[in-house]
């Protein structure tokens, strides 16, 4: 059925119980690929006043630079050191994020490659971020240093052939370095590099994951005026899913509004709303071409994020986060923070219903015929403003009112055809 696939992308695995966000923010946004010095602005300007409670941040750390195809997203995912040096911006910009970000109740979530270098097919020369010299096949990384020795061998050969094969995934073809038995110079380089991103270390070593703090400090609590490193390997990743919550892209505008609704509303894990830079596909010899591209950029340098008037972004940005649906669904989340899950309804397909204790109440029409009934949402009588359809401003909706019996009943009509075929409100929505 086209809801119960709808609501089965929920797969991002979140190992912090404590994600150390400000008390009452629960969600987080990555900004995919976004320059630090756009981030940090974005922190002030909009995530801390909406309520966003961090971003995860693409890896920080200096990686090869590929041209074909042309500076493709994956290229973040190639590291040959660990210097913070990449189209987002440098060590400084990167520093200048985390503290004017933390200053507003932001946090900043790194995805810290630090587990395995780029594969052998990178070749060798200085063709990286920084213009630190490499020699991939050899595995040799001067500026960690690694060397030959650093790594797995004798399992691949530096590649990953078949992503269905859960040992070359996990060992990364060969790129992953040495287990955590291995104290020599690579691996205090890694703990040291990811005490000066922040702290938190996630690390795979073939069974369990395991955390570190300030390199130096043992176990335990992360300070909160950092940045947190969330590790794992990348590609270990796909299909995860174990104590927390994310929607990756869809293509489909309508449908993804709808999933990332679903995911903010629903009390599982801990979200992350994905916000991009492209929605269409495109196809050549049967390969999505759209899979490989990097952000929007002139000759190879990442655009700045401009604001529209509107609020939405310009420069080929698409900024999900700015939608009023998504926007409204992270306040919605915030405002059930705590409230079971309650008062559960379908239609027996793609109609359904189900509210947050006495603070929120949300309804999905997805199929192919219009929805209209009566339905019991838990909250207190009166007149709600539909977040989805517009916002409460000065006491006045500019979307939808739905209005709630002294019985906790209320009547929701919802098109199959409309623009955004859902309907929710919450205690704050109240007029």
């Amino acid at each position: 059925m086209k809801f119960f696939l709808l609501i089965s992308l929920i797969g991002f695995c979140w190992a912090q119980y404590d994600p150390q966000t400000q008390y009452g923010r629960t969600a987080i946004v990555h900004l995919f690929e976004w320059r630090w010095v756009d981030i940090a602005k974005e922190c002030e300007r909009y995530l801390a006043p909406k309520g966003f409670g961090g971003v995860q941040v693409s890896p920080p750390n200096e990686n090869i630079v590929v041209y074909n195809p042309s500076r493709p997203w994956w290229e973040r995912y190639q590291p040959i050191s660990y210097k913070i040096c990449t189209r987002s911006g440098n060590e400084d910009e990167f520093k200048d994020m985390v503290t004017r970000c933390n200053n507003v109740g932001v946090r900043i979530y790194v995805d810290a490659v630090i587990n395995h270098m780029c594969g052998s097919g990178g070749g060798a020369g200085t063709s990286s971020t920084c213009g630190s010299y490499y020699n991939a096949n050899n595995r040799d990384f001067p500026s960690v240093p690694y060397s030959a020795w650093d790594f797995n061998d004798g399992k691949c050969d530096g590649e990953i052939h078949n992503y269905n094969d859960a040992n070359q995934v996990i060992d990364l073809g060969g790129e992953a370095i040495k287990g955590s038995e291995y104290f020599g110079n690579g691996r205090v380089t890694e703990f040291k590099y990811g005490a000066k991103l922040g702290t938190v270390i996630r690390k795979w070593n073939g069974e369990k994951l395991s955390y570190l703090k300030n390199w130096g400090e043992g176990w335990g609590f992360v300070p909160s005026d950092r940045a947190l490193v969330f590790v794992d390997n990348h590609d270990n990743q796909r299909g995860h899913g174990a104590g927390g919550a994310s929607i990756l892209t869809f293509w489909d505008p309508r449908m993804y509004k709808m999933a990332v609704g679903f995911m903010l509303a629903h009390p599982y894990g801990f979200t992350r709303v994905m916000s991009s830079y492209r929605w269409t596909r495109n196809f050549q010899n049967g390969k999505d071409v759209n899979d490989w591209i990097g952000p929007p950029n002139n000759n190879g340098v990442t655009k700045e994020v401009t604001i529209n008037p509107d609020t939405t972004c310009g420069n080929d940005w698409v900024c999900e986060h700015r939608w009023r649906q998504i926007r409204n669904m992270v306040a919605f989340r915030n405002v059930v923070n705590g409230q079971p899950f309650s008062n559960w309804w379908d239609n027996g397909s793609n109609q359904v219903a189900f509210g947050r204790g006495n603070r929120g109440f949300i309804v999905f029409n997805n199929d192919d015929w219009s929805l209209s009934t009566t339905l019991q949402t838990g909250l207190p009588a009166g007149t709600y403003c539909d977040v989805i359809s517009g916002d409460k401003i000065d006491g006045n909706c500019t979307g939808i009112k739905v209005t709630v019996g002294s019985d906790g009943n209320a009547h929701f009509s919802i098109s199959n055809s409309a623009e955004d075929p859902f309907i929710a409100i919450h205690a704050e929505s109240k007029l």
